[in-house]
């Protein structure tokens, strides 16, 4: 009998399971939808419930504590509390939720501050082209600057009313509704503005660096 502590964490076998998802292709059923036509993309199911999804670890971040530091090639760099956070201007919005796991769920009421205005607020310089999410729990992900710029693109707080719970990300993820929920950093603390692309956790173990669920963009 093997030593307990030789035995894989929780995390690592999820990361390897989801690592094989993508050598086999998963999911795939080649039947992109280029022109976004059905509001539920290929392979999809749409479920009422909003399942949990996580690495193994929840960070626990009260909201006194929470910080997040904005940077990188902007001309206004911030590191922002909860408090002074809520001080820019505050965004309702109402979006689908889309991953990569195969669910979907429709219609889902945010409230926080829209990238738009983040952006605003942290002047962007010329060069800038990529922006990297960095989580509490280790994560990171990728999008294209005009990904985050995206007009139902928000910095969330609050989830059908409610301040959005720990194991959803709480206190403050980010939401980008047109593409795979992995581009959604949980629990985020630092928004990065790049020159150069970086690909994220997910996106160096195989799966797709853009993550569009209409085209199946699930795997690289």
């Amino acid at each position: 009998m093997s030593d307990e502590k030789d035995k894989p964490t929780l995390k690592e076998k999820l990361i390897a399971t989801k690592e094989k998802w993508a050598k086999a292709g998963r999911l795939l059923t080649g039947k992109s939808d280029d022109a976004h036509a059905n509001r539920l993309p290929p392979g999809q199911k749409l479920v009422t419930n909003w399942p949990v999804l996580d690495l193994g670890l929840q960070p626990d971040v009260p909201r006194d504590e929470w910080r997040l530091t904005v940077d990188g090639l902007v001309e206004n760099p911030v590191t922002l509390s909860f408090e002074a956070f809520q001080q820019l201007p505050q965004t309702d919005s109402v979006s689908d939720i889309h991953c990569v796991t195969q669910w979907s769920r429709y219609d889902n009421h945010w409230r926080g501050v829209a990238s738009r205005d983040l952006i605003a607020h942290v002047r962007p310089k010329d060069e800038a082209a990529h922006v990297v999410f960095h989580a509490h729990d280790g994560y990171t992900t990728n999008v294209a600057f005009h990904v985050f710029a995206a007009d139902d693109v928000m910095i969330a707080h609050t989830w059908e009313g409610q301040a959005l719970a720990r194991e959803h990300g709480g206190p403050v993820r980010i939401v980008i509704p047109r593409f795979y929920f992995w581009k959604s950093a949980k629990w985020v603390k630092r928004i990065e503005f790049r020159r150069d692309d970086q690909p994220g956790f997910w996106e160096v173990r195989g799966y797709h660096n853009v993550g569009d669920p209409w085209t199946e963009e699930r795997y690289s």
